[in-house]
This record gives structure tokens, sequence and C-alpha cells, in this order.
């Protein structure tokens, strides 16, 4: 059975933010939506923990006081956003999906990103599954919305699925082999993947500190920058960004983008493959310059990021293995018990092949002076639950974890800027994603070629 679209004409920020201002909708209709929603769908979906409807509905009743009163709304005032459950979210535990964490305190404070993104006014709707602490790519419990016998992508699979589901309309993410880009792509929804070291990390549970982003999930490229920029505390900036996104059809005259073979078309789904050439057709229609390019060094930044990760995860879970690995789930045991064996000798070989590759990649934006690449974002749509390997035409079959982060971990390695977009979907009904891929600090500009592509495609 074909899967199915669960949020067919999903609220938008920028559309919701319009709405609530002329009265079209109040801030207690909005979220008795979202609640009711929640409870016929999440026992099915589990993206969710800890949610608090009184609270929430206490809440928006009171911001609808305010907006009755004549309050000067702040920018984001009365939206409803999930936070994943690795960053802290004051009066909440953080549990991380770790069996050693679930009596660990609520925390008192929120993470900096929590606090700077809530004096715009969002209503944080409560925590988002995770995959065991952020260290997979499969997020169980939770199930992908458009087919429940699937997988959502992870780490920041809650995120996704809430969004896709209609339970949230933006989230928090972290993303340090993809966990951002995974799950928008998986999930049919928007991420952004920040250039590394953007946006504060304080009040995060690590991973690999080395690589470790956060960033927003939405349903479209306006709203991802509305979120990312009350997290960078420049929310008063919101109000106006609106204007740089027009809602019809936006040019690409002058762009210059990379459309990269080799590594990045080999051992595709056709569908994707489709879906990648179609969105290039649209690029030039709108007058963006198509450029051929291969990194050579591609393979070699995923393998770079992969062994980082493995490494620094070891070390952050180390304790843990010693004292107690009957509390750790067999995919982050198995990571960690790798990680802390590795000699110090492959780390450094890591830490020195991502240097070249962040000068490779330099080089060749630099030569063909690109402004963005266009790659796929995972090679296949999501998989089947339980499902620990994934088959291509051409008869090979790889892990599944491997398969989903093949694309996605060489831009970890060189912490460029990446928005992952919906494409379509599969003969199955099963979303597609593509990445558009920045210069390094180069995310607005980004962003508007992201906005010009997602409209032609949507």
């Amino acid at each position: 059975m074909p899967a199915t679209n669960p949020n067919p004409a999903p609220r938008t920020i920028r559309r919701t933010l319009h709405d609530l201002a002329t009265h079209e909708i109040s801030t207690q209709a909005l979220m008795a939506e979202i609640l009711t929603c929640m409870q016929e769908t999440d026992d099915a979906v589990m993206a969710w923990l800890d949610v608090r409807p009184k609270y929430l509905m206490e809440t928006a009743e009171a911001q609808d006081r305010r907006r009755m009163l004549r309050m000067q709304p702040t920018p984001l005032f009365g939206i409803p956003v999930g936070v994943k459950d690795i960053i802290d979210l004051a009066g909440y535990q953080t549990v991380c999906n770790m069996e050693a964490r679930e009596d660990v305190d609520k925390a008192e404070r929120d993470a900096v990103v929590v606090h700077a993104l809530r004096r715009t006014g969002v209503i944080y709707v409560g925590k988002t599954v995770t995959q065991e602490a952020a260290a997979g790519i499969f997020s169980d419990p939770c199930r992908n919305p458009w087919d429940t016998e699937h997988i959502p992508g992870g780490s920041s699979g809650g995120s996704a699925a809430a969004i896709a589901n209609g339970t949230a309309l933006g989230a928090f993410g972290t993303d340090t082999g993809g966990s951002i880009r995974i799950p928008s792509s998986l999930c049919g929804v928007t991420g952004l993947k920040p250039t590394y070291g953007r946006l504060s990390l304080e009040g995060i549970f690590p991973l690999s500190a080395s690589l470790d982003t956060v960033g927003p999930l939405a349903n479209t490229v306006a709203d991802c920058m509305a979120l990312y920029l009350g997290m960078q505390g420049k929310g008063n900036e919101i109000p106006t960004m609106w204007d740089r996104f027009p809602e019809d059809e936006a040019s690409l005259k002058g762009v210059r983008i990379g459309v990269p073979g080799g590594f990045f078309a080999e051992r595709i789904q056709p569908e994707v493959t489709v879906a990648w050439q179609r969105a290039i057709a649209h690029a030039e229609r709108l007058g963006a310059e198509i450029v051929d390019c291969v990194w050579e060094d591609a393979a070699a930044a995923r393998i770079a990021a992969s062994q980082i990760i493995r490494i620094e995860c070891g070390q952050v879970h180390r304790d843990l293995l010693v004292s107690a690995p009957e509390m750790m789930g067999e995919t982050l045991r198995e990571r960690v018990e790798l990680g802390v064996i590795l000699p110090v000798d492959v780390y450094f070989a890591a830490i020195a092949a991502r240097q070249r590759a962040k000068q490779s990649i330099a080089k060749l934006y630099a030569e063909h002076r690109l402004d963005a690449m266009l790659v796929p974002t995972t090679p296949v749509t999501a998989p089947r639950a339980g499902e620990t390997s994934v088959s291509y035409t051409d008869g090979t079959i790889e892990e599944t974890g491997a398969a989903l982060t093949r694309l996605t971990q060489p831009w970890n390695a060189t912490g460029q800027p990446v928005f992952a977009l919906p494409a379509g979907q599969d003969d199955r009904g099963l979303p597609i994603g593509l990445s558009l891929v920045g210069r390094p600090d180069d995310e607005w500009h980004l962003a508007d070629i992201a906005h010009a592509l997602e409209l032609a495609i949507s």
C-alpha cells in the first residue's frame, strides 16, 4: 500500500503568524488543533515526549489575552515548536533516550539557543524523540508519519516526524553526521545544518564536539531562517526577513550551482536520481548556471567524519561502558566499544583528512565560482523499521546506517551550511530529499537559492 501524505496542507510559520495577527485563528485554537492531532496520531508516530496539555492551553490563553490587550507581540508569538531531547528545556528532563539518564534531574535552565528562541514568543510543545544519545539514524520508537512501518531517520527523527505530522510548526535538531538532514529527507520536511560553530552548543548533550551542530527544522526555507534568526538571538530581525522570500517564483539568474558526479552519483535509488535531475532542470529554468564537477576528497571526508564521531563519542560514554554497559542499547554500545579502542593515531589522521577536505572543497568552489552544490540528501527513501540493509538496482547491498549517512557526512567534515529540501516522492509515496550545500558562513545566500528551488519543486 503506498504511503500517504500525513499533512497535505501544512501550516507554515509565515502563514500562521498572519492568521494569528488577523485573528483568523487564536493561539488557543491553534494549540487545540496541535493537541488533537497529537492525540489522534502520536500513538502510532511516537514523535513526542513529556507533552503537558494543561500547561500548553494555559500558555496559549495567556498569549491570546495579551493579543486582545493589543500588547505588542514578539516576532514568533504563539508558534508551536518542539525541542529534541538532547537539548535542555527548563523544567524538563534531558533523557537523550538513554536508560542511564531516566532519573536525571530536570534542566534548571534552557540551552542557550532554546532561551534565545523563547524570547521570540514561541511555545515549546515538549521534547521530541531522538536516537539514543543522538548516535544513529533510526530514532526508535518514533516512526515515519508517511508510513509508520518505516523509520523517520535520525537522530532528530522525532523533530522531523512532528513537523511532517502537523504537531509542530518548527523544531530543534542537531547534526553531527546528518541528523537534521536525514530525517528531513525521509519525512519530507525542510532542515538547515548551519555552518559549524555558528550556534551555541551550551546546554546540549554532546555526541562529537568537533562536529556537533544545532539547527532548525520546519516546513519551508523561510520558516527555517526565522527560527535560525531566533536561535541566534536576532529575533528583532524576523519581521523584516519575510520580504526577502517572495511567495511566487524567484530567480536564480547569475547563480552557479555545482552538480558533482562520482561519489554523489553512485548507488542511488532511481527515483532519487530522477528527482535530482528534475531539480537541476528547475534551477536552469530559473536562470542558474549548472556546473558539472567532481570532488575527489568526498569519500575521504566521509571517512574522516565517521572516525571522528566514533572516537569522540567513545570518550563521552567511556565511563558508562565500563560501569553499566547493560544500560546501553546495541547501536550505542558497539559505537562506543569501537571508539575507545581506536588508537590516537587514527584520530589525528582523521583530523588531518578533515582539514584537507576543507581545503579541497574550498578550492573547488573557488575554481568553479560556485554559489552552492546540489546533491541527494540520502541515496534511498525511508527504509522499513528493522531493515538492517538496503539494496540497489545494480545488486549491491549496503548497511542501512552507512547508506543514510554516506552523502551527509562529508559536509560535516567540511562544516559547510546545508539546506535539506523535500523533492517529491518515490513510487511508494515516500519522500525524497535533496541538499543544497553553501559556502561557509553564507547561510543567507544559500537560503535565497534554496527558497527559489523550493518554490520551483513545489
